[in-house]
């Protein structure tokens, strides 16, 4: 599973596992010194200080003594006073050193110790060192000598006896410390040069497993993949590719693979080449018969676009003079049908003609017969003059010229009434003649009208014939703009 990781996660590992060692070694390292300066501050504060107190105060014990001796040696007045000062003066500094040594950490031995030194000090100060200062000062040498010889050494033995064993005790705590310090330290020391050692031991194993993973992810030492890389890269495809025993999975097994695959692509490609080579001749010398052939059908579609131009040009000439034919014939069928309608107005007008015509021969009827009465009438008037003799003979006159009125109106009327009946049959045969007349112009407008309509068809056709032509015309150059490009192309 490791060799799946990426080197970049296998050297995370790696950096991550010596840091957590190192920051382990450090923690024991921090820790170690930290107890040892504990220590220090143990024996400098609870040992040295102490031993140094309690030293002290065994010195000033000494001294207490010794001031005594020197005052009985020399027991001058003055003198005497000055030892006696430095006694006091002695006593108040043990007192203040021995408060100073109680304050320290004590053990439960030292306290027992202290304690005992406590009485037995006190019972010096007060049974043995200030008598014989009282006595001193009194000038009573003798009895001082004796006190201090019977009583001062007996007070001072327990004294000494406390004093050194707190002395003894503070030097077996500081040796117990610094034993523990020491104890410590040897185990902090191996407890780090074992976390050393395994923290190099891992770092060594997974810095051994990481080259080793990527020396057989790559199959051999990085230098040799990169150098076989680059001699690839630069087309040297002849490059022997060295493989260790039992690699079946490396980089450098794939380059392997990767070089044999382009030496295949390589002489396949050579091999096409050969091919492409030979069909490029032939596609040139196949381009060149289509390049002669695509001149000549050039030159043909020209001369046929040529051809259809004209022929465009005849068909839109017809097209035209369909139009105005056409034209023409709707012009002659409004023109033939206003002669129908006007051959019917004179058809209608004559058959008036003939109805105010044979009005007119009723009422010459009319005339012939107020004629004949009136004829009768002059014919009775003169019949009747001439009974009267010479008294109607000026009514016979005007009977007279009116008989002759009536006659001449009944003349009249009878050749008007001759006129009539001629006209009438005139009108009856020209009214026949019109009712032909407007026969034939309906036949005529009839006529007109189906030359119309196929002059119009005619005139549809001639359009759509040319719109067809002038499409043909259009494709034919476009085609031989193609023709012209292909050529162009193919040369």
């Amino acid at each position: 599973m490791f060799n799946k990781l990426a080197v970049k996660t296998r050297l995370t590992i790696i950096i991550v596992l010596l840091l957590i060692a190192l920051l382990v070694i450090a923690g024991l390292g921090l820790s170690g010194m930290r107890k040892a300066n504990e220590g220090m501050h143990s024996v400098y504060q609870n040992r040295t200080i102490a031993l140094g107190l309690v030293t002290k105060v065994q010195n000033l014990i000494l001294d207490e003594r010794l001031q005594l001796a020197l005052g009985l040696l020399d027991p001058i007045p003055l003198k005497i006073k000055h030892q006696t000062e430095l006694v006091e003066i002695d006593i108040d500094s043990a007192g203040e050193a021995w408060s100073a040594y109680v304050g320290t950490e004590l053990s439960a031995n030292e306290k027992q110790l202290a304690t005992q030194f406590e009485e037995a000090h006190g019972n010096l100060v007060r049974e043995g060192i200030m008598p014989v200062v009282s006595l001193l000062r009194e000038g009573k040498i003798d009895e001082a000598k004796v006190t201090n010889e019977q009583k001062l050494h007996q007070l001072y033995e327990p004294v000494q006896r406390d004093i050194a064993a707190l002395s003894k005790l503070q030097e077996d705590e500081a040796r117990s410390v610094y034993e523990q310090a020491q104890s410590r330290y040897v185990m902090t020391r191996d407890i780090t040069i074992a976390v050393s050692l395994f923290a190099m031991a891992i770092s060594i194993l997974i810095g051994w497993l990481v080259s080793s993973s990527i020396t057989r992810q790559l199959g051999g030492e990085p230098y040799y993949a990169a150098e076989v890389v680059r001699q690839v890269a630069e087309g040297d495809l002849s490059v022997q590719v060295q493989l260790r025993q039992g690699d079946n999975n490396s980089l450098l097994l794939d380059l392997k693979h990767m070089v044999e695959k382009l030496h295949l692509v390589v002489d396949e490609v050579r091999n096409n080449t050969d091919t492409i080579t030979t069909a490029a001749h032939q596609i040139a010398s196949g381009n060149s018969d289509l390049s002669q052939r695509t001149e000549e059908q050039a030159s043909t579609l020209e001369e046929t676009a040529s051809s259809m131009e004209q022929l465009t040009a005849t068909v839109k000439q017809n097209a035209e003079n369909a139009k105005h034919a056409n034209q023409l014939a709707s012009t002659a069928s409004s023109i033939a049908v206003k002669g129908g309608e006007v051959v019917g107005n004179v058809v209608q007008t004559m058959g008036s003609i003939s109805a105010s015509s044979k009005k007119i021969v009723d009422i010459i009827s009319v005339i012939e017969g107020i004629a004949f009465q009136t004829n009768i009438l002059a014919l009775n008037a003169a019949v009747e003059a001439a009974r009267a003799g010479e008294q109607g003979r000026g009514f016979a006159v005007v009977a007279a010229e009116v008989r002759n009125l009536a006659q001449r109106s009944a003349a009249a009327a009878k050749e008007i009434k001759t006129l009539i009946d001629d006209s009438v049959v005139k009108v009856v045969a020209g009214s026949k003649q019109v009712d032909q007349a407007g026969a034939t112009m309906d036949e005529i407008v009839k006529a007109v009208k189906c030359v119309t309509d196929i002059m119009y068809e005619i005139s549809a056709a001639s359009n759509e014939q040319s719109a067809g032509i002038e499409q043909v015309n259009q494709a034919i150059t476009q085609m031989d703009e193609v023709t012209q490009q292909n050529a162009a192309l193919v040369e």
